[in-house]
C-alpha cells in the first residue's frame, strides 16, 4: 500500500471505494491504490475490481486521463440510458463494415449514452435479421460494459441488470 501523502504529488484522481469507469472495459470499485514495478519502472496503480466478470484490473494513476476513466453516471443519468434503449433503431441500411466502426468508435469514447445507443441498435438487428461474429461479439462487449455499470449504479446483481436491460430494450 502507498502513502496518501506520496499520492499527492501524483494526482489522485480517483480514492479507495470510487466507481469508475474504464473504456471499453466496463465499470468496477477502485480496491486498492498500490505501486508496483513493471519492467523495471515503478508506478501507482489504481487496483479496480470489476463486478461483472469478477475481474481485477491495474490502471496506472498516471495515465488516467488518457485513458479515459470516469466515474460512473448518477440515476439521473441512468434514466436517460434508459430512454435511449427504449428507442427505435437507427438505420439498418448502412453496410456491415461502416457500421461496425462507427460503433467500435462510439464504444471507444466510454460514454455511456454511446454505448446504449450501440447494445440497443444491436439487440435489435439481432432480433430482425441477425449479427455477423464480429458484430456479436461487439454485442456481447458493449452489454458487458453497460451492465457493468447499471450494476453499480443501481446496486443490483448482473442477473438482476441483465433482466432489466432486456426488459427496457424489449419494451
Amino acid at each position: 500500500m502507498v502513502n496518501l501523502d506520496t499520492l499527492l504529488g501524483v494526482g489522485l484522481l480517483f480514492r479507495i471505494g470510487d466507481k469508475v469507469v474504464y473504456p471499453m472495459h466496463g465499470a468496477g470499485i477502485i480496491e486498492a491504490i498500490e505501486e508496483k514495478e513493471i519492467l523495471g519502472e515503478k508506478q501507482q496503480y489504481y487496483i479496480m475490481k470489476m463486478p461483472v466478470g469478477n475481474m481485477q484490473i491495474m490502471i496506472p494513476m498516471g495515465k488516467v486521463s488518457k485513458l479515459g476513466i470516469r466515474q460512473v453516471v448518477d440515476m439521473a443519468a441512468l434514466e436517460r440510458v434508459m430512454e435511449i434503449l427504449r428507442r427505435e433503431e437507427d438505420d439498418l441500411s448502412i453496410s456491415w463494415n461502416r457500421r461496425y466502426r462507427k460503433n467500435m468508435e462510439k464504444m471507444r469514447t466510454g460514454d455511456i449514452y454511446e454505448v446504449a445507443g450501440v447494445v440497443r441498435e444491436l439487440m435489435h438487428r439481432e432480433k430482425e435479421k441477425g449479427l455477423s461474429t464480429g458484430e456479436r461479439k461487439m454485442l456481447d462487449n458493449a452489454r458487458q460494459i453497460l451492465l457493468s455499470e447499471l450494476v453499480l449504479v443501481k446496486n443490483i446483481d448482473e442477473e438482476q441488470a441483465t433482466d432489466l436491460l432486456e426488459q427496457v430494450v424489449n419494451s
